[in-house]
């Protein structure tokens, strides 16, 4: 096992230079000594880590001159000071340990090991604040070390590292100087631009931006970074920073409402963490699940290649039965998902977002409910559904405003009044038809208007032959204009006449002899 492993014997590993000797060299004595004295060390660290520190601590001084059993040994006290909270010991044994870079070991042994050893601390301090100020502090003494070595891939990674801690210590004006300075570093000599053979350092960089952007909500920067860092086509960037871009994406477009467009994202980000190997990767799943509701499909998210393995992940498992009663429109069951299960909404992000899922849900259950009645209470909607009665007098109102159902709501007594559609069709029916009489008779007296240009009716003279029909005992003008009356279904109009034609007067009686 290399000497890179952690104290569980279960973190990085270690890549050796190997050396071919000569079968006559034999190590010297004290050389063995040292090697007896570190592995001796290492099969005491679990059991008794304090001796062991010491045990590896004595190593350095066994050597004539710095070389690599001194730096190994090292590096395990370090990661074993670390894990027992021996902060200011771990920092004092790193500056040392740097000592040992510039010429006792090589370059590239040098660089593996601090970068795993880096790798190693950041996993273990997460979630601890004198852990992640050891860091801080690991981290500006690695800097000042491989900057005056020249050693720039380090110095890069590093710094990328500090503002990765940064962020998440949300020292935001801290994060964009140290994103400035990171930008400068991966610029042409010549100033033209970004320089392509540093790709994938800058996709690390945009994902550490866009993050910054995303937890300031500044989406109109965040979609701009977006868009840009997936179009870096030089460079093979690790699945995770991948991961990490898409996911940001996805959240950038729920705030925009794009259900379809989030969900694309938070698929890809999920197999890109999948394939990383990272814990997000659940997370971004319950991400995309969320999305799939919101967008209102009924396709299985599961039947996917890739998330078809966690389909009974119970990590995920309150997500899906979400899931599940929504495809079913089972509201009960939603409900309960959500009461037995409130570490649901302990992430802010699918605390913001859920709400509408639950609206929709709640809308649809309404609109079920109701549909069979004409008058009903808003409490027994309530009751049924599992809500206060003012959140569904919210809901009727949205969908009265909405159109989606006509009726009115009486607060005061908790009443719904729904319009009978029967009712409804029937006089919508019966305008329509009155609607195309009203036409037929307009056109039927403007074919025969010039027939009666010789005007009148009874009493009114009309032409020959002719008799007009209009009001008893009106006079011919009135009759002459041959639809006195009223309209259909008693829509009574002003100056028409009565509801029925009446016989004229003598006057139209003369005018029909004349």
């Amino acid at each position: 096992m290399s000497d890179d492993d952690d104290f569980m014997q279960a973190s990085d590993e270690e890549e050796y230079d190997f050396e071919y000797e000569d079968d006559e060299d034999e190590p010297d004595a004290g050389e063995v000594t040292i090697e007896n004295k570190y592995y001796n060390a290492k099969q005491t660290k679990l059991a008794e880590p304090a001796e062991a520190i010491a045990e590896f601590l004595g190593i350095p001084a066994l050597e004539p001159e710095k070389g690599d059993w001194g730096f190994k040994g090292l590096k395990q006290a370090i990661k074993l000071e670390f894990a027992l909270g021996r902060y200011d010991d771990a920092v004092a044994h790193y500056q040392e340990l740097l000592t040992y870079v510039k010429a006792a070991v090589t370059r590239n042994y040098s660089e593996k090991s601090i970068n795993n050893l880096l790798d190693y601390f950041e996993k273990h301090s997460a979630g601890n604040p004198p852990a992640a100020a050891c860091m801080e502090a690991f981290y500006g003494l690695t800097l000042t070390c491989f900057q005056s070595t020249n050693n720039e891939r380090l110095w890069l990674k590093t710094n990328i590292k500090q503002a990765k801690l940064l962020l998440d210590r949300q020292q935001y004006a801290d994060v964009l100087r140290k994103l400035r300075e990171l930008h400068r570093a991966c610029q042409r000599p010549d100033g033209g631009g970004d320089d392509p053979s540093k790709g994938t350092y800058l996709l690390e960089i945009y994902a550490l931006e866009i993050q910054l952007y995303a937890a300031r909500k500044n989406n109109k920067q965040l979609k701009q970074l977006y868009q840009k860092a997936l179009t870096v086509r030089s460079a093979v960037p690790h699945p995770n920073i991948m991961g990490i871009i898409r996911e940001c994406g996805g959240k950038m477009h729920m705030s925009e409402e794009n259900w379809a467009a989030a969900q694309s994202d938070f698929f890809e980000s999920f197999r890109n963490y999948d394939e990383a190997g990272s814990l997000q990767r659940i997370q971004v799943l319950k991400y995309l699940l969320l999305a799939t509701m919101l967008m209102r499909s009924h396709i299985n998210p599961f039947d996917s290649q890739e998330t078809k393995p966690y389909r009974n992940d119970p990590r995920i498992a309150a997500m899906t039965a979400l899931v599940e009663a929504y495809q079913h429109d089972d509201i009960r069951r939603y409900e309960d998902v959500l009461h037995t299960h409130p570490d649901l909404l302990e992430d802010s992000f699918i605390a913001e977002n859920i709400d509408e899922v639950t609206r929709t849900m709640r809308t649809t259950a309404v609109l079920t409910l109701i549909a069979p009645y004409t008058r009903l209470r808003t409490r027994w909607i309530a009751d049924q559904i599992r809500i206060s009665d003012a959140e569904v007098q919210d809901i009727l109102g949205f969908l009265i405003v909405d159109g989606r159902i006509a009726g009115t709501i009486d607060q005061q007594a908790g009443v719904l009044a729904l319009d009978d559609q029967v009712d409804a069709d029937r006089v919508d029916a019966l305008a329509g038809l009155t609607t195309a009489l009203d036409a037929l008779s307009r056109a039927v007296f403007q074919s025969t208007a010039p027939a009666l240009r010789g005007g009148g009716g009874v009493g009114g003279g009309g032409g020959p032959g002719l008799v007009g029909v209009g009001a008893e005992g009106g006079g011919g003008d009135e009759a002459s204009s041959g639809r006195a009356g009223t309209d259909f279904f008693a829509h009574r109009h002003p100056g028409r006449g009565a509801p029925r034609g009446g016989r004229g007067g003598a006057g139209g009686r003369r005018g029909k002899h004349s």
